[in-house]
């Protein structure tokens, strides 16, 4: 009935049995960033945020948003990741956050890259809406993965 994996024949929801595929080294690099107005980065910039370090703060919550995936995102396989990086950077307008999550399994890691870039967006903009609460979270995206029967993607 459909080409999406997470289809049955008779047009129902299923989880990809993923048992039989090989055990490989997966890699996903994904990125997003938080738009905000230049005197909420001069504040972010000042360290003087009320409830603390923003972007440390952020980084830790975009490694436990990749461990707790397949918790929410409900056909996810739970994952043994094996590496979860979250970097956040300022820019001119904002924040650049990039994740990066691997593992050796039967299936990828897009979704552990793409959640940690979500929750550390959303942890950002959590921890200045005091300030700003006309922030943009935008442009999540996957950059990269490697690993697995669909091989190499780079965009």
């Amino acid at each position: 009935m459909s080409d999406l994996t997470h289809i049955d024949k008779d047009g129902r929801v299923t989880m990809v049995d993923v048992g039989g595929k090989a055990v490989t080294e997966r890699v996903a690099i994904a990125r997003g960033s938080v738009h905000m107005s230049a005197s909420t980065l001069a504040h972010l910039k000042s360290g003087q945020n009320k409830k603390g370090d923003v972007l440390t703060v952020a980084e830790l919550a975009g490694i436990m948003g990749a461990k707790k995936t397949s918790e929410l995102i409900p056909l996810c396989h739970p994952l043994p990741l094996t590496s979860v990086k979250v970097e956040i950077t300022l820019s001119e307008i904002g924040v650049d956050i990039m994740a990066r999550a691997k593992t050796k399994g039967q299936t990828g890691v897009e979704m552990e890259a793409l959640t940690a870039v979500a929750t550390a967006c959303l942890t950002v903009y959590d921890m200045l809406k005091a300030v700003d609460k006309g922030m943009i979270i935008t442009d999540i995206e996957l950059l990269e993965k490697t690993g697995g029967k669909s091989g190499h993607y780079k965009k």
